[in-house]
Formats: C-alpha cells, sequence, structure tokens
C-alpha cells in the first residue's frame, strides 16, 4: 500500500536520531491480544480513562526508543469500546510497529461524534498515559488519518510543545467549513430526489443540521432510509426503475461511487447533528448560491433543490472548534490521495496557503499517492460537479 511505504519513509525522517535517555517505564496496564498483522512482535495494552475514552497501545519488544500517537478518522456514530482502535492498529501497526519499531498508542475518543478540540485533548492525553505508564519516548510523533488529520492540526496547535513532529494521511486539513460543504450540498440534493430525510409528516428541519436535536435514530434506520430511496446496499439488477435513477442522480452530481454513499450520509447526517450543537443552531454552510450538475434535468434540480444560507456566527463556531489557524510548530509530512473518496485532496492546498501566510513553509512537506482501484492505470480528473 502507497500509504503505508510513504508512511514508512516519513516516520524515520521525523524520527531521526537522538540520544535522550529512557524513563524507566511503570506497572502498564491492562494486556490484551495484539493484532494479526503484528503478532508476537510486540504487547498490546488498554486501559479507560475517566474521561469515558478507551486507549490502545503496543509496545514492540525491539523498541526504537519513538512513539507514535494516532488520532482515528471518522468519527462515526458508534460508541467508543475497549477493541474500537483495533482497526486502527492492526492497518498500520505492521509497519509502524512491526517493522519499525515504534511504540504506538491511540484514543477512541470519550465522544462518539464529531468535536475536534476534544478529541485532540484526548488524544494529549493518550500521549500522557503512555508517558505515565509504558515510558517516556525519546520522540513522539502524532499520525493523523482523515478527520484524524485535522485533529492532528488543532493538536499541534494547543500542545504542540509535546510532539517532535506530525504525519497526516489524506488529512481533512482544510477544517470542517470547507470540508465538509460537499456532505451540506449531497443532503440537499437526496432530499430532492428522496423526500424521506424528513419524509413528508414528519417534523421539518434545516437541512444543513442533518438531524433536529432530539428524534433518535439509529445507523441501520439511516441506511434503510438511504436504501428504499437507492436501493443502494442492493444488487443493480434488482434495484426499481426508480431507485436507479434517484441513485445514478445523486452520484452523477456527487461525483463518487455508490460504495461511499452511505457513509457519506452518516457523516452529513449524524455529525452535522453534532455539529449544529457547536454552533448553537446557526449554520455554517450554504447552498445559496451552489449550481448542481450532472443529474438528468440539472435546471429542474436547481430550481427545486432546498436552499440555505450560513450564518456568520455559525461559521465562527466551527472554525473555532475545527480550523487550523496557527503556524506550524513542528515538522509535518503530509500526504494525500488524489482520488481519496472522502476527504478532497484540495485539503492540501487550504493547509499549504496556511503555512505560508504564517511564514512556517520550511515545516511543511506534501506528497501524493494514487490510491486508484483500477491498478494505478491512469489519474482520474477530479469531479466538479457542483460549484459553491
Amino acid at each position: 500500500m502507497r500509504v503505508l511505504s510513504c508512511a514508512r519513509w516519513t516516520l524515520l525522517t521525523l524520527t531521526a536520531a537522538s540520544g535522550t535517555a529512557l524513563a524507566q517505564p511503570a506497572s502498564p496496564p491492562e494486556t490484551v491480544s495484539c493484532p494479526e498483522t503484528i503478532g508476537a512482535a510486540a504487547n498490546c495494552y488498554s486501559a479507560k480513562l475517566d474521561t469515558g475514552a478507551y486507549l490502545l497501545a503496543a509496545m514492540p519488544k525491539n523498541w526504537n526508543g519513538n512513539l507514535i500517537v494516532f488520532a482515528h478518522g471518522g468519527p462515526g456514530p458508534i460508541p467508543p469500546s475497549a477493541r474500537y482502535s483495533m482497526g486502527s492498529l492492526g492497518r498500520y501497526g505492521g509497519v509502524e510497529v512491526k517493522q519499525l519499531g515504534y511504540a504506538w498508542i491511540a484514543s477512541t475518543y470519550r465522544y462518539l461524534g464529531f468535536g475536534v478540540q476534544q478529541s485532540a485533548d484526548d488524544t494529549d492525553q493518550a500521549r500522557q498515559y503512555f508517558v505515565d505508564h509504558l515510558g517516556k519516548p525519546k520522540r513522539t510523533i502524532v499520525h493523523g488519518a482523515s478527520y484524524g488529520g485535522l485533529v492532528g492540526a488543532m493538536l499541534i496547535e494547543r500542545y504542540g510543545k509535546n510532539y517532535d513532529g506530525a504525519f497526516f494521511n489524506s488529512g481533512m486539513l482544510a477544517g470542517a467549513v470547507v470540508g465538509y460543504q460537499f456532505r451540506a450540498d449531497l443532503r440537499a440534493v437526496y432530499q430532492y430526489y428522496c423526500k424521506n430525510l424528513p419524509r413528508p409528516g414528519e417534523t421539518p428541519y434545516p437541512i444543513w443540521m442533518g438531524l433536529p436535536a432530539d428524534p433518535k435514530m439509529t445507523l441501520d434506520e439511516l441506511t434503510v432510509r438511504v436504501d428504499e430511496c437507492t436501493g443502494v446496499t442492493k444488487p443493480a439488477a434488482t434495484r426499481t426503475e426508480l431507485q436507479k435513477k434517484n441513485l445514478a442522480n445523486i452520484l452523477g452530481v456527487g461525483g463518487f461511487k455508490d460504495i461511499v454513499l452511505i457513509r457519506h450520509m452518516q457523516y452529513a447526517t449524524f455529525n452535522f447533528r453534532d455539529i449544529a450543537n457547536i454552533t448553537q443552531g446557526k449554520s455554517p454552510f450554504s447552498n445559496a448560491r451552489s449550481v448542481y450538475r450532472g443529474s438528468e434535468d440539472d435546471q429542474a434540480l436547481n430550481r427545486g433543490v432546498v436552499r440555505f444560507d450560513s450564518d456568520p456566527a455559525g461559521i465562527a463556531a466551527l472554525k473555532a472548534d475545527a480550523e487550523p489557524k496557527a503556524a506550524l510548530s513542528i515538522p509535518v509530512m503530509a500526504i494525500h490521495s488524489i482520488n481519496d473518496p472522502q476527504v478532497s485532496v484540495n485539503a492540501e492546498a487550504a493547509y499549504r496557503n496556511l503555512a505560508r501566510s504564517t511564514a512556517s513553509s520550511d515545516r511543511l512537506v506534501q506528497a501524493y499517492t494514487d490510491e486508484n482501484e483500477q491498478q494505478h492505470k491512469a489519474r482520474p480528473k477530479l469531479p466538479r460537479r457542483w460549484v459553491t
């Protein structure tokens, strides 16, 4: 995998030799089984903080003295659990822990939804827990993936003195206002075709809010609604003609594949509800001037789609929680797939502009990969189905 190859090079670069002596580790937390990708090359530990966040750590038997603090992506509407970070450790640990000998620790975050500043606090608390219970590293690197890249960017603004470098892969580095705008557009386009979030007769609410504050909806219930409109979870041959048409129009405007529609709708529903809490019900998003293209009838779509506008207070509140704004205080390596289906590669341009405007460009290195499923035959053109 190209991401892990880049990760190997990055970590070796960020953790050049250091002669700092290691502190002796204190009593370790509860021992758990490591993922198969690590096997017997490390000992793994789990703990729960009083905040409700769960920690997972891996200490390689050939520890090189350095620590990776991982900030996971999402955030999905899934309650924290002791095994939540096993997937991330399994994915990255084969290289970072087993091959390179880095210790690794991650937090689930205490809260199951969106909240970048709180997630940054949880991530740094994981680092401190490692120092207190497993040992003091020579150098500490924060590794953030997707949403975790945004968490990591905010982390180094607040806790940069605790870290020696940062590595972000496909990080949402443009911030949530820019990074989530396309999902606000998606909700509007989805509602035009599907009309079931909310359904006729249900209490109406602004589309950008994802859901109203009180009614409860599960992941399964959301999937049922998306599926009844698009048939996206069913084999194509079993979809009704209306489902085929709805799905083709939504994907045509959105410019992404059917396999990520459910995920995008999850974020545009549950995370948007969290964002509405952060902004106190004021919209940080606008589609007042969005022009949608790629449907079977763009004129009808643009006439009939529900419109909403942003509020300056809503924008300010979301930027305060989830938009990098300070100079880079430590070296940062950022890599991004040019065709990432979750976070646009344009996020890297925004982060590069931030580094330039704060005179910290010398601390930023960016690289790009092609994760195309078609064996990397050609770089796809980035879709521009709607213009804001």
